[in-house]
């Protein structure tokens, strides 16, 4: 078992700028994808970057790619979404996920089945 932890969510107005974590407890996901996700009221949860176990590959949802970056430290069980340039469509609750089907996977999963673990999300309110 693994528990998932989201930190930095706030209110920021359009072009600033946050960095989300994620904290895992419980066991290591040195080993394991990670992913982030945001889900707006009325929508559905929707993929926003993730990452390998090392770094090596990233992927990005076209809506956030050149502003969004996402990083893991194993070291420290965590990792993070760094969010420049928001616009108030970025407005969601964000979620971290991580993938413990396969270890070492190369490539990242990019749809919410790919992963089985989640966190409980920290809100993100862009204002205009």
């Amino acid at each position: 078992q693994v528990q998932l932890v989201e930190s930095g969510g706030g209110l920021v107005q359009a072009g600033g700028s946050l960095r989300l974590s994620c904290a895992a407890s419980g066991r290591t996901i040195s080993s394991a994808a990670m992913g982030w996700f945001r889900q707006a009221p009325g929508k559905e949860r929707e993929f926003v970057a993730a990452i390998t176990w090392n770094g090596g590959s990233t992927s990005y949802a076209d809506s956030v790619k050149g502003r969004f970056t996402i990083s893991r430290d194993n070291a420290k069980n965590t990792v993070y979404l760094q969010m420049d340039s928001l616009k108030p469509e970025d407005t969601a609750v964000y979620y971290c996920a991580a993938d413990l089907h396969i270890f070492y996977r190369t490539v990242a999963g990019v749809t919410p089945g790919a992963y089985d673990y989640w966190g409980q999300g920290t809100q993100v309110t862009v204002s205009s």
